[in-house]
């Protein structure tokens, strides 16, 4: 448990996470540019935007020598997954908080999660509403003494500089992008982009929640500059139901979607948005022909299953 296991973690460049264009007669129409980042193929289990947010908070459990980390999430988490490899790699203990009932400890996530070395607590949604009190969090810090607690989708300060160096890797090999899009649920990806926002490039993000206007105060609160910043805003009306809800007929667009880019997709984050955002090309939203966008694949294909 040494920040050189940290630094062995990270010590290989995100090459993998490659840049694909993207064709579709849809575009073709509008004359539009289409790349996607494919940060779903980062690491092959601390995937997409979890690899880049939890960077710097395991940088920061390692060099405290904290006893280990403690954070939230539902019973299909992707953060409480890559947070549970994260820890095994590095011998840093975990505890994940589980938003739901004990018989689903042997899902598909969680059982990966348990065979990684995470301890599961369930609590029921009541009480998982209580997250950010300090109430709860000082009795969890009792029970759990020396662990590092993170938010809710590894949303916290520390994640954003791991979410900024994406702009580093665009700005080597896909400079010029006047906009980059990515799915949006508890606001820390794209505040970390927001922290370094070229000003030339917008950044549109798509909530995959309903109900999500709150996300703005969010965004705002983990980045306070970004209430002054006119270079951004978020999509609100393609979260198809809600959280992790997904209609039979979404369900087989973004499938259909998947096949004709010959790319994986979920019906959960970046599924649900790059089927908003190609529903509002077809609706004229984007009507600047010539505009190099780019979306950002946020991984999660774990949760699929």
């Amino acid at each position: 448990m040494t920040l050189s296991s940290w630094h062995r973690l990270y010590s290989s460049p995100p090459a993998a996470s490659c840049l694909q264009p993207l064709h579709h007669p849809l575009l073709t129409r509008h004359g539009l540019t289409l790349w996607l980042k494919r940060d779903d193929l980062l690491h092959p289990t601390i995937s997409g935007n979890k690899w880049r947010k939890l960077k710097y908070i395991l940088r920061q459990a390692l060099s405290d020598r904290a006893t280990g980390i403690l954070s939230f999430g539902g019973a299909y988490s992707n953060h409480l997954h890559a947070l549970a490899a994260a820890g095994h790699q590095l011998a840093l203990p975990t505890v994940g908080i589980v938003r739901g009932e004990a018989s689903s400890r042997d899902n598909p996530t969680l059982s990966d999660a348990r065979h990684w070395g995470m301890s599961l607590e369930f609590v029921d949604r009541q009480q998982y509403r209580r997250r950010q009190e300090a109430g709860w969090l000082a009795e969890l810090a009792q029970r759990y003494p020396g662990y590092l607690v993170v938010p809710e989708g590894g949303s916290c300060a520390l994640a954003l500089p791991g979410v900024a160096e994406l702009w580093q890797e665009l700005g080597q090999r896909l400079p010029g992008l006047d906009e980059v899009i990515l799915p949006v649920a508890s606001g820390g990806t794209l505040a970390g982009l927001l922290s370094a926002r070229p000003s030339h490039c917008r950044v549109t993000g798509y909530a995959v929640l309903k109900g999500a206007s709150w996300l703005a105060d969010e965004i705002c609160r983990l980045y306070p500059p970004a209430a002054q910043d006119d270079g951004w805003q978020l999509a609100l009306d393609h979260h198809g139901g809600g959280y992790a809800k997904c209609s039979a007929s979404d369900r087989a667009e973004i499938a259909l979607l998947a096949s004709q880019l010959a790319i994986p997709l979920e019906p959960i984050y970046s599924g649900k948005a790059l089927l908003g955002l190609f529903r509002d090309i077809a609706a004229g939203a984007y009507p600047a022909a010539g505009s190099r966008l780019l979306f950002i694949h946020t991984g999660g294909l774990q949760g699929a299953r």
